[in-house]
């Protein structure tokens, strides 16, 4: 096999830390300053936070920009096949040579000095916005946000803030939906934030206490913008700027159309976005890896006629999104599913207890941090539930069913596998 430049930087930065993960901002503003402090030359940064739907609300509000004739710069994380996913720069997406360039010069100027991966992506992503720092810098926080290497800037535009509830209290010492809440929203900077649709009243509710010492204006969903799915599949936006009719969102699951909304909101009252911009921008918006659907390639040709949709999702609220699409399906539904160490199994696979016709557990490929099928099937204790061999082997295992769906879930690992491997 062919080792690759970036591949090749990317195994030397991974040597400088002895943790993947490490929550501490000491290594990453070392790094910056060695870097000039880039992070105070950037303006217009939109801070991107929460538990679920970052990844939409940064793609729905870039998408809304570029067709507004805005420039912007989006970092997010993780990548599914390529780091360079993570990295775009003026509407578009780094090229790999000039990613694992950038990557050696801070490995250079890093020294002698320790940072773990993600800080030093992080810091390469801010230095190289340098380069067009007029434009609109859309940033995703990776692990909360109060000690995560985003959280480095002075002020900001404005902030998404996403779905939060439990996930990932392995890093926390409250490990309850107030810990998450604290870690996400205690030191977002003060100026405008946006709140999007949360799973119950109880939690939006903490949100507003956790807020109140906060002197950003704040838009809570419910509260400030709305949205509703009308008749002739139309979606009807509110807002104190007035009303639109939408044609639904590019994406699928009803729960996209929260995230789109909250991502408006934004566009109309910070960059005073036109209704026909918005309008244009939504059948325009593209999300890998989110109930996408799998239309071409290898594995699609191995079921024929039946669909083939991926999702990354590997917590509670996004198994319950997930599984209320199932719902809405007229076809017979697969899973397939294979997950992390750390993630909420049982939990995870319960949701789908009653709207899936069968449930198939894998093996994620090439990650060693992946829950192997044979513990994965022991912890849920379900004689019904079944194992393969390979994501080929669990296709063909109910390919003899016609008009249905094979859903594959549980990681952002294994949505990239399918995509590799198809």
């Amino acid at each position: 096999m062919i080792v690759t430049k970036l591949q090749k930087i990317i195994l030397k930065i991974e040597k400088r830390h002895n943790k993947k993960i490490d929550l501490s901002l000491d290594r990453t503003f070392n790094l910056l300053n060695k870097l000039g402090n880039p992070q105070n030359k950037l303006d217009n940064v939109v801070t991107v936070v929460g538990t679920n739907a970052k990844a939409s609300m940064a793609t729905a509000l870039s998408t809304i920009l570029k067709e507004s004739g805005y420039k912007y710069n989006l970092y997010t994380s993780p990548h599914l096949q390529s780091y360079t996913e993570r990295f775009v720069f003026n509407n578009k997406e780094i090229d790999e040579i000039d990613l694992a360039t950038l990557l050696e010069d801070i490995d250079r100027i890093l020294g002698n000095d320790s940072a773990t991966v993600f800080e030093i992506l992080t810091c390469a992503f801010i230095k190289y916005a340098e380069k067009f720092k007029d434009n609109v810098n859309i940033i995703e926080a990776g692990l909360f946000h109060r000690f995560d290497s985003t959280n480095v800037f002075k002020q900001n535009l404005l902030t998404l803030l996403g779905v939060i509830h439990l996930d990932h209290l392995n890093w926390l010492d409250n490990k309850t939906i107030d810990g998450v809440i604290y870690e996400k929203t205690s030191s977002l900077p003060t100026s405008n934030i946006f709140i999007n649709n949360q799973m119950n009243s109880e939690i939006k509710t903490k949100i507003k206490k956790s807020l109140i010492e906060n002197k950003s204006k704040k838009y809570f969903f419910g509260d400030d913008f709305n949205v509703v799915k009308s008749e002739n599949s139309f979606i009807h936006y509110q807002d104190e700027l007035g009303e639109i009719m939408l044609p639904q969102p590019n994406l699928i699951g009803d729960h996209q159309i929260y995230n789109v909304s909250t991502s408006i909101a934004a566009a109309r009252k910070i960059f005073k976005i036109s209704s026909a911009n918005i309008k244009n921008s939504m059948r325009k918006m593209r999300l890998k890896g989110r109930l996408e659907e799998i239309k071409s390639g290898k594995l699609k040709n191995l079921i024929g006629e039946n669909r083939l949709i991926i999702d990354g999702g590997h917590n509670i609220n996004s198994a319950i999104s997930i599984s209320n699409w199932v719902k809405q399906q007229s076809e017979k539904v697969h899973l397939i599913c294979g997950m992390m160490n750390d993630k909420p199994h049982k939990e995870f696979v319960n949701q789908f207890e009653n709207s899936v016709n069968s449930i198939t557990l894998i093996d994620i490929p090439n990650q060693e941090g992946s829950i192997s099928k044979e513990e994965f099937k022991k912890k849920l204790g379900n004689k019904n539930i079944h194992t393969a061999e390979s994501i080929e082997e669990s296709l063909l295992m109910n390919n003899k069913d016609e008009n249905c769906i094979f859903l594959c879930a549980g990681s952002l690992y294994l949505a990239g596998e399918v995509l590799n491997l198809n």
